[in-house]
């Protein structure tokens, strides 16, 4: 069951599926993908067969990040928009929180709606992946994804940010200083998932979770989500979502983000994040030991 274009949706035994559905971009998460994942997670929220919802990826990837090709990026605010108005852009400082906040709204139905939310990650999850991941209840990992906000080194800071609630202020900070990334496993053993497991393993963990709380009555689920969600509220994680889209506007308006967009206007997005991420070598932290490179700043085992 889908009527969607950039997601797919389905209901049964108890559960929603909503699969990413841009594999040919690695799930890259326009507007209008936004848009649809927010619709279809308050569908699933309003219908009471649903006790949990997982979210996932199509092909080689949950998602790689933003996309940053503006792709899917011109979707009307309403339907009453018209040609006759003149609306806003991204030039000012206030049009780019703007539209931040409106992506972000869209994103924030994960914390928001009252049923529990499970990401099954494999492959990348990087950037606005991470964002989306971090935002669901429970993160279940392949051992061998990848998890990092690249982007963090010269396009700007996050638009969400979670990861001071999973991971503690060091490695928020290790990670996101650096945009280096880490893997499934490496993700587990500093809570930034919950669990990780061999790739063929993983639609059965999650599966298998969610079957479980299929056994509950949902709106006791829906109860002891909210209950944790309000308490992270307490700790301040909604009010910090709300400044990450401000405080991602400043990291727009740096040196290195406008060197950002010089390149990408000269040299193509491609060549530019690539000439960025050479100077990282492999772009790998090291959880347990020594971060010992080579020359090519590549990680030594």
């Amino acid at each position: 069951m889908s009527t969607f274009e950039n997601i797919l949706y389905e209901v049964a035994d108890n559960r929603a599926r909503i699969t990413l559905n841009r594999p040919e971009k690695l799930n890259a998460l326009s507007l209008q993908l936004q848009i649809e994942l927010a619709e279809a997670l308050w569908e699933a929220d309003n219908n009471t067969a649903v006790h949990a919802v997982i979210i996932k990826g199509a092909g080689r990837a949950f998602s790689a990040g933003y996309d940053l090709t503006g792709a899917g990026g011109r979707v009307p605010v309403s339907r009453v928009q018209s040609d006759d108005n003149r609306y806003r852009g991204g030039r000012s400082i206030d049009d780019d929180a703007w539209q931040l906040e409106r992506a972000q709204r869209l994103r924030m139905a994960i914390f928001d709606m009252h049923k529990p939310v499970i990401a099954q990650v494999h492959g990348y999850c990087l950037a606005g992946g991470t964002d989306v991941a971090l935002l669901c209840d429970m993160v279940i990992a392949a051992d061998d994804a990848t998890f990092g906000f690249p982007p963090a080194r010269d396009l700007g800071a996050l638009p969400n940010n979670m990861w001071i609630y999973n991971v503690g202020p060091q490695w928020a900070k290790r990670l996101t200083l650096t945009g280096d990334t880490i893997t499934g496993a490496e993700a587990q053993q500093i809570g930034l998932v919950l669990k990780a497991v061999p790739a063929v393993d993983l639609e059965g963990e999650v599966e298998g979770l969610v079957d479980r709380m299929a056994l509950i009555d949902p709106d006791l689920l829906s109860a002891n989500k909210r209950i944790i969600n309000l308490g992270l509220e307490l700790m301040g994680a909604r009010t910090l979502q709300r400044l990450a889209a401000e405080n991602d506007v400043r990291g727009h308006n740096t040196r290195a983000a406008r060197n950002y967009m010089t390149s990408v206007q000269e040299n193509g997005l491609r060549a530019t994040l690539r000439d960025r991420d050479a100077k990282f070598g492999d772009g790998r932290a090291r959880v347990n030991g020594p971060e010992h490179r080579n020359a090519d700043g590549k990680l030594i085992d």
